[in-house]
């Protein structure tokens, strides 16, 4: 899948547990939880969602390197 495809994944999750995300405003540098109103139980939602938009699984010790835009990216394009 190339970046563009796993960037409208990316945002589709993080839309279903944040729906006020404003894509305009997302900093892809920037941690999810320090732009938007994400905590631990979204973000694990997010996590999930993902997994299934891209179908594999994302063992939970790398659950931090998706918590930014370009981490999630970079980490999914290596899978």
């Amino acid at each position: 899948m190339d970046e563009q495809g796993l960037r409208e994944r990316v945002l589709e999750s993080l839309i279903k547990v944040a729906p006020d995300v404003d894509r305009s405003a997302l900093d892809p540098d920037i941690n999810f939880r320090d732009q938007f109103e994400v905590d631990s139980v979204d973000f694990l939602a997010f996590i999930l969602d993902l997994e299934k938009r891209v179908d594999t699984r994302i063992p939970e010790v790398d659950y931090p390197k998706l918590s930014s835009m370009k981490g999630a990216i970079a980490y999914l394009q290596e899978r």
